[in-house]
């Protein structure tokens, strides 16, 4: 029963960390307003930090998971996001909420390398594990849209901060009381059972570490830009941030659902096949959303959020089917510093990019980023294949 409360606690982490960091994208154009900057489109290079420490933070994050202790490290989450987010809602202008946003993407950066190979360490099965996992992150980005869209209309920017940042608290509280101790830190007591070779290794962290920064690209601008691309095109919602939120929630709750439909089909088919099934769809959907407007492109919104998360476990399932448990931290902390520091990229040009050639411009070039995916991943290696190589008899065995 612990480890059932303690896997929800992890699950309830992941919300916590996609919720928190799509708070900003949500509320802009209060901010923008409330620190007298003229456009929002101004103001969202000013989250970039959060995104960059986001990722390179991942890395020493994933380290102290392995070799510190997993456990210590989801508390320092826990507490690291609930202090921030206070400090975000006590700013007074731009280049403040930049470094409180910075140091929110800090502790930000801990869940993924650290909390993922946790709730996966006793996983019979991964795929549905990573699903539900996946799922509960991007309703946390549902409920950052719910949240914040009615909190900004009925009370304030700030307090939209403030209120996850005190549920986060009260997580952290729980897990601490409740999670089981560890008997050591997983990289010094872990036994090796997975072995690669050599060539097939690096071809691996390669695809996986090139694909982590495509689906990156994609995630970051869609969930940080479909909330102005809704006002672009769908005008009605400029003076309606609740009515904004509950759309925004609809999509990012119904696309949840496709990663638990992809976690089944990790568990029952090879990786490499349905990756090319889900990638091979987004980049006609991203072209026909490029020349759509109104609630035909609310509605081709639900099908590229859709494939945009149902893209996402794939990354942290090769960890899981080709990784150790001994390095899974270190190895998911180094894909993600790499992915999400270039990615991080995609958030500073947002503005600037619709600003200079609109959201149909911005939404092409998401199509071309879907075709390089599809790219990279007929590079992954079969997994028959490995499984065949790896029962051949060595030449030095021979």
């Amino acid at each position: 029963m612990r480890w059932r409360i303690t896997s929800l606690l992890l699950n309830l982490a992941h919300a916590i960390d996609h919720l928190m960091l799509l708070v900003f994208a949500t509320a802009v154009s209060a901010i923008a307003r409330d620190f007298g900057v003229g456009r929002w489109e101004d103001l969202m290079p000013y989250t970039t930090g959060a995104f960059l420490m986001f990722g390179i933070g991942s890395f020493p994050a994933g380290r102290l998971g392995d070799l510190w202790g997993r456990r210590a490290m989801m508390l320092v989450f826990f507490f690291g996001m609930g202090a921030s987010a206070v400090l975000i809602a006590l700013t007074r202008n731009p280049w403040q909420l930049a470094l409180a946003l910075g140091l929110m993407g800090a502790f930000a950066s801990i869940y993924h390398p650290v909390g993922i190979p946790m709730l996966l360490r006793h996983a019979r099965k991964p795929g549905i594990t990573i699903g539900v996992n996946g799922m509960a992150g991007n309703l946390g980005i549902a409920a950052a849209a719910i949240s914040t869209g009615f909190l900004i209309q009925y009370a304030d920017w700030r307090t939209a901060f403030v209120v996850p940042g005190l549920v986060s608290i009260a997580c952290g509280l729980l897990f601490m009381k409740i999670a089981p101790a560890e008997q050591g830190a997983p990289g010094k007591q872990a036994v090796r059972q997975i072995e690669l070779a050599p060539a097939t290794r690096n071809r691996v962290f390669l695809v996986m570490t090139m694909l982590a920064i495509t689906t990156s690209i994609l995630f970051n601008f869609t969930t940080n830009g479909n909330g102005e691309l809704l006002k672009a095109r769908l005008p009605i919602l400029v003076q309606q941030p609740a009515l904004l939120g509950m759309l925004l929630a609809v999509v990012y709750a119904l696309s949840s659902v496709s990663q638990l439909a992809v976690g089944r089909l990790i568990d029952r088919y090879p990786i490499r096949n349905v990756m090319l099934g889900i990638i091979a769809c987004q980049g006609p959907i991203f072209l026909l959303a490029a020349f759509s407007h109104g609630w035909a492109l609310y509605v081709t919104m639900v099908v590229f959020m859709v494939l945009v998360f149902g893209s996402i476990p794939f990354t942290d399932a090769i960890i899981a089917r080709f990784v150790d448990d001994s390095i899974r931290s270190r190895v998911s902390g180094m894909r993600l510093a790499v992915s999400f520091g270039v990615s991080s990229m995609a958030v500073w040009a947002l503005g600037p990019a619709v600003k200079a050639a609109g959201f149909g411009a911005a939404l092409l070039m998401l199509g071309a980023v879907a075709v390089g995916s599809l790219l990279i991943t007929w590079q992954l290696p079969d997994e028959q294949s490995i499984r065949r190589a790896s029962a051949s008899p060595s030449p030095q065995a021979a």
